[in-house]
């Protein structure tokens, strides 16, 4: 089996990401978004809702220029208080 956390993510920047996040349904995660990514151009859309209807998950889109902003933006949505989980 490989193991994944010996391996680097080769990536070639600028390019386009998508996180996904999960939250709780009464959330807004356009709301969300915008407090994260303030005024630099994002997507978001609708990817999945728990079956129960509790949780719902989004894709968020946007271009990313090199490493350090591609995680900064990782560990900022996973600190965010309305974000159960970023995937």
């Amino acid at each position: 089996m490989i193991d994944l956390n010996k391996h680097k993510l080769e990536l070639v920047y600028p390019c386009e990401w998508c996180y996904k996040i999960v939250i709780h349904d009464e959330h807004d995660g356009h709301l969300i978004a915008k407090d994260v990514f303030g005024e630099r151009e994002h997507k978001v859309s609708h990817s999945k809702a728990s079956s129960n209807g509790k949780f719902k998950s989004l894709n968020i889109e946007l271009l990313v220029h090199n490493d350090d902003d591609r995680t900064h933006f990782h560990k900022v949505l996973h600190e965010h208080e309305k974000i159960k989980m970023v995937i």
